[in-house]
C-alpha cells in the first residue's frame, strides 16, 4: 500500500505545484470577487464555488490520505474536516474563501522555505557559464560543460575560477569568501590548489584542471547542504508527534462543542482557528535557515539535529596537530655557541637548508628570511633522510641535524652543550643543531606553530557550556604538556595510535549529553565518525575530511566553533518562541470565535494571518548579519 501512494506521491511532485497555486489563488479570488459583489446567473454560482473549491483543497486531502496510509495523524486531518463540513452545511462561500486561506498559506510557506535556502541559490549564482581555456598557445572562450579534466584555463582580475586545479603559471590573490567565509583574499602561486566558484581579486592565473562540473567543491558544498536542509532535527520530529496527538485532542473538543451548541458554523470557526499549520513548518524553517546561514559563512552542517546537539555538548576532544596547531614547525630561538656571530650561524643554516626538505629546514629558512639574511649556494649538499644534512658553505663543512647525527659525524658536543639542548628539549622543544667543521656552533629550537587566539577560544567554549576539553595527539609527553599549558588545556594525553583515542572517547561517551571530536578530517576520520558530533578541520578541497565530519569547518579557523554553539542555542530559542507565538495565536483566536467575533469566513482569515509571525520569526535567523556574538 505504501509502495503505492509513493509512486503517485512521486508523480504528484513533478507537478510545480507552487505555479499550481498561484493559478487557484487568482482564480478563487476572482470568483469570490463575482460572487461578492455581481453574482452568475441562471443558479450555476454555488456549482462554481462548489468546484473551484474542491480543486483548491485537494492538495490537503491529498496529504491526508499519504499520511493514512503512513499511520500518522496531522493538522491537515483538521483543516479537511472543515472543508467537508462547510460544504456539507452549505457555507459555500465560506468553503471558498477557506480554499484561498489554505492556498494563501501554501504559498506563503514556500516563499519563506525558498528565502531560507537562499543561501544555496546564492552559491549556485557563483558558477560561471563560460571559461577560458589555453588551447595551442591561444585563449579560446568556451562554456564550462566543454572544459575536460587536464584543460589549461585561464582566469584573470575579477573573473570566477571555474574548476578545482592547480596553478602551474602566474600568482594572484584569491578571494575564497564563497567556500571558506574568510574575508581576506588568499595569495596563490604556481603549486597551489585553488577552487571553483573563487574570484581573483589580482593578478592571472594559469589552472591545470583536476575537478570539473559535479566534482568540484562547490557542487559537493551545494549537495551536503541541500541534504542537510531536507533533514528535520529532532524537536521538529517532535512537533510531528505532538501534531497527532494535537489533532487527536482537537477533534474530541470539537465533538464536545457540537455536542453542547449543535452549531455548525461554530465547529468550523473553532477547527479553522486551531488547525494552522505554521507551527510544523517554522521549526524546521529556522534549522533551515541557520544551516543556510552557516553555509554562507564556509562552515557545512550535516543536519539539523547536529546543529541542534551543540548545546548539549559537555565534552569536546580536540587534535592537537592541524587543529590547536597549523602542524608546521616554527623556530623559536637560537642558541650560539663560543664568539661566533649570529649572523653566520643564520648564513650556514640557511645555506644548508636551502636545498632540503625536511620541514625544519623550511622553518629555519622561514626564519632566516625574516631577519633578513640572504643564503648562499651551498657546495656538496648531502641529505640524510630522518637525520639531518651537510654541505659545504664559503669552504666551511657545515652540519645540521639531530644530536645523534653530528655525533656520528664526529663533531664534538659537551656536556654543558648537551644539558643545553636537553633542558629546550623537556620544555617540549624540537632541537636542530649547527656544526661547523668538528665543534658544535649552536642549535635552534623549534616548535609547531600554536594556532592565534586558541587559549580564548578555549576559555569561549568552556563559558558556554563545555565542562571538560581534552586534547589527545601522537606527540610525546613534553610536546603536549607545553601545547596545552599554552592555551589553558588541563587535561591532555600523549603518545596516542588511533585506536588509543577510540578508546578515550568510549570513556567520555554518555546518553546524558553529547561529546564532541574536532580534528583533521584525514587523520581523524575515526574518532570524528564515533564521536555525537565529530567536526572536521579545513574541509576546503579534500574529500576525505568532508565525508568525515558532521560539521565541516572549510577554513581552518577554530574560532568558528564558538559561533557555532551560539547559533545552536539562538536557533533552539527562536523554534521556542515560535511555539510560543503559536500558541498565544490560537489561544487568541479561539477567545475571539466563543465570543461571536469571528465565524468562519472570518475563523480562515485568522488561521492565514496566524501563519505570518512564526515564519517570519524564523526567517529572522537570516538577518543577524553584524549582530553581537552571531558572526555565523
Amino acid at each position: 500500500m505504501n509502495e503505492y501512494f509513493q509512486k503517485i506521491s512521486e508523480k504528484i511532485q513533478k507537478i510545480n505545484l507552487v505555479r499550481l497555486d498561484t493559478i487557484i489563488f487568482f482564480v478563487l479570488t476572482f470568483v469570490l470577487l463575482i460572487h461578492t459583489f455581481i453574482g452568475l446567473p441562471y443558479n450555476i454560482d454555488d456549482y462554481v464555488l462548489i468546484v473551484i473549491t474542491i480543486i483548491a483543497t485537494l492538495p490537503v486531502g491529498w496529504r491526508v490520505v499519504r499520511a493514512f496510509a503512513e499511520k500518522k495523524i496531522t493538522f491537515d486531518l483538521l483543516v479537511a474536516i472543515a472543508l467537508v463540513a462547510a460544504l456539507a452545511s452549505n457555507e459555500l462561500a465560506g468553503a471558498a474563501f477557506i480554499g484561498l486561506m489554505l492556498t494563501s498559506a501554501r504559498i506563503l510557506s514556500v516563499y519563506t522555505e525558498n528565502r531560507a535556502r537562499r543561501a544555496i541559490q546564492n552559491l549556485l549564482k557563483l558558477k560561471p557559464k563560460k571559461a577560458k581555456v589555453k588551447i595551442g598557445g591561444k585563449i579560446v572562450e568556451m562554456s564550462i560543460g566543454k572544459i575536460k579534466k587536464g584543460d589549461l584555463v585561464v582566469a584573470g582580475l575579477g573573473e570566477i575560477i571555474s574548476v578545482d586545479g592547480t596553478v602551474i603559471e602566474g600568482a594572484a590573490a584569491v578571494d575564497q569568501s564563497s567556500l571558506t567565509g574568510e574575508s581576506l583574499p588568499v595569495d596563490k602561486k604556481t603549486g597551489d590548489r585553488v577552487f571553483s566558484s573563487t574570484t581573483v581579486a589580482s593578478g592571472n592565473l594559469t589552472i591545470k584542471a583536476e575537478r570539473i562540473g559535479r566534482e568540484t567543491t562547490l557542487e559537493k558544498i551545494i549537495d551536503l547542504v541541500e541534504k542537510a536542509q531536507e533533514t528535520k532535527p529532532k524537536i521538529s520530529s517532535f512537533s510531528d508527534k505532538l501534531a497527532s496527538i494535537y489533532a487527536i485532542a482537537v477533534m474530541v473538543v470539537i465533538l464536545a462543542v457540537y455536542a453542547v451548541s449543535r452549531s455548525v458554523p461554530l465547529v468550523l470557526s473553532v477547527i479553522l482557528v486551531v488547525s494552522a499549520e505554521d507551527i510544523a513548518i517554522a521549526i524546521p524553517l529556522a534549522f533551515t535557515a541557520a544551516i543556510g546561514r552557516a553555509a554562507r559563512r564556509g562552515v557545512i552542517v550535516k543536519g539539523g539535529d547536529f546543529l541542534d546537539g551543540l548545546r548539549k555538548v559537555k565534552v569536546m576532544l580536540v587534535d592537537k596537530t592541524g587543529t590547536l596547531t597549523f602542524g608546521r614547525l616554527k623556530v623559536e630561538n637560537l642558541f650560539i655557541f663560543d664568539d661566533i656571530s649570529e649572523n653566520d650561524v643564520l648564513t650556514w643554516s640557511a645555506s644548508v637548508s636551502l636545498l632540503s626538505n625536511h620541514p625544519s629546514a623550511k622553518a629555519i629558512l622561514n626564519y632566516t628570511a625574516e631577519k633578513k639574511i640572504k643564503p648562499l649556494d651551498p657546495n656538496k649538499f648531502e641529505e640524510y633522510s630522518g637525520k639531518g644534512s651537510a654541505a659545504l658553505v664559503k669552504g666551511e663543512q657545515i652540519t645540521t641535524g639531530k644530536v645523534s647525527f653530528l655525533q656520528e659525524k664526529s663533531i664534538k658536543i659537551t656536556e654543558h652543550q648537551l644539558r643545553d639542548i636537553e633542558r629546550e628539549k623537556d620544555k617540549g622543544l624540537n632541537v636542530t643543531l649547527i656544526g661547523r667543521g668538528a665543534s658544535l656552533a649552536g642549535f635552534f629550537t623549534l616548535a609547531d606553530e600554536i594556532r592565534p587566539n586558541v587559549g580564548e577560544i578555549i576559555s569561549e567554549l568552556k563559558n558556554l557550556g563545555v565542562e571538560k576539553i581534552v586534547m589527545l595527539t601522537g606527540d610525546n609527553e613534553n610536546i603536549a604538556k607545553r601545547v596545552a599549558d599554552a592555551v589553558g588545556i588541563k587535561e591532555y594525553h600523549a603518545n596516542l595510535l588511533p585506536e588509543d583515542k577510540l578508546n578515550y572517547l568510549k570513556k567520555y561517551l554518555n546518553p546524558k549529553y553529547k561529546v564532541l571530536a574536532a580534528g583533521d578530517g584525514v587523520n581523524d576520520a575515526a574518532i570524528l565518525n564515533a564521536a555525537d558530533i565529530g567536526v572536521a578541520m579545513g574541509g576546503i578541497g579534500s574529500d576525505v575530511t568532508v565525508e568525515s565530519g558532521d560539521i565541516v569547518l572549510m577554513q581552518d579557523n577554530l574560532s568558528r566553533m564558538p559561533e557555532l554553539f551560539r547559533l545552536s542555542r539562538f536557533t533552539l530559542s527562536v523554534a521556542y518562541q515560535d511555539i510560543v507565538i503559536w500558541t498565544a495565536i490560537n489561544g487568541l483566536g479561539l477567545y475571539l470565535v466563543f465570543a461571536g467575533r469571528l465565524l468562519p469566513a472570518g475563523a480562515a482569515a485568522w488561521n492565514f494571518i496566524g501563519d505570518f509571525p512564526p515564519l517570519l520569526n524564523s526567517v529572522k535567523l537570516l538577518k543577524l548579519r553584524g549582530k553581537k556574538n552571531l558572526e555565523i
